[in-house]
């Protein structure tokens, strides 16, 4: 079989039952797409996809229950072909400036997700960056910076300029050693 991702063909010789994830990753060495559930539940996996010869970049599938052998018709960004030669993807700049990285998980399945989003819908208002990356979970924090960074993506606000929250110093505990009681049943 025959898959064309981030710009090149590959020959892979691939079991039928192969996801794309799996080819992505085991076969390729394109690592950047995760995999989390294997099932479609938590994006982790998204990459983009389109016809052969279609404008753009295509919009967001998930790569764990697509099989590779119904991508050989599509072209496939995974995140390794998100930034172009001038550099970094406006998103990826973004989640990177407004500290939306967090634990690098989920990100490449967001940014693809928000790069889809953003190719479609340039200046999306916040509901609509909700819903397009409502199938990709963060298993770390929160969505705020997330969000954030798709609308400076988007260049609809600046990142936020926060001065760090000092954390208060602990009161002294009572670091005197205590005799262990017994327990009895």
């Amino acid at each position: 079989m025959r898959l064309f991702v981030n710009g090149e063909e590959h020959a892979l010789a691939v079991p039928a039952q192969r996801t794309l994830l799996e080819a992505l990753r085991y076969d390729l060495g394109l690592t950047g797409s995760k995999q989390g559930c294997d099932k479609g539940d938590c994006g982790a996996c998204t990459v983009l996809a389109h016809e052969r010869g279609g404008k753009g970049r295509g919009e967001a599938i998930l790569s764990c229950i697509t099989l590779a052998q119904d991508a050989q018709d599509l072209e496939i960004t995974t995140i390794e072909g998100l930034a172009g030669p001038q550099g970094l993807d406006p998103v990826q700049r973004a989640f990177a400036d407004c500290g939306a990285l967090q634990c690098g998980f989920c990100q490449p399945g967001m940014m693809l997700s928000a790069r889809a989003l953003l190719d479609k819908n340039p200046r999306p208002t916040l509901p609509q960056i909700q819903e397009a990356l409502s199938g990709n979970l963060c298993r770390c924090t929160g969505y705020t910076k997330i969000y954030e960074a798709v609308q400076v993506a988007a260049g609809l606000r600046e990142p936020a300029r926060r001065a760090p929250v000092p954390s208060e110093r602990a009161a002294p505990s009572d670091s005197k050693a205590q005799v262990v009681k017994e327990i009895v049943p």
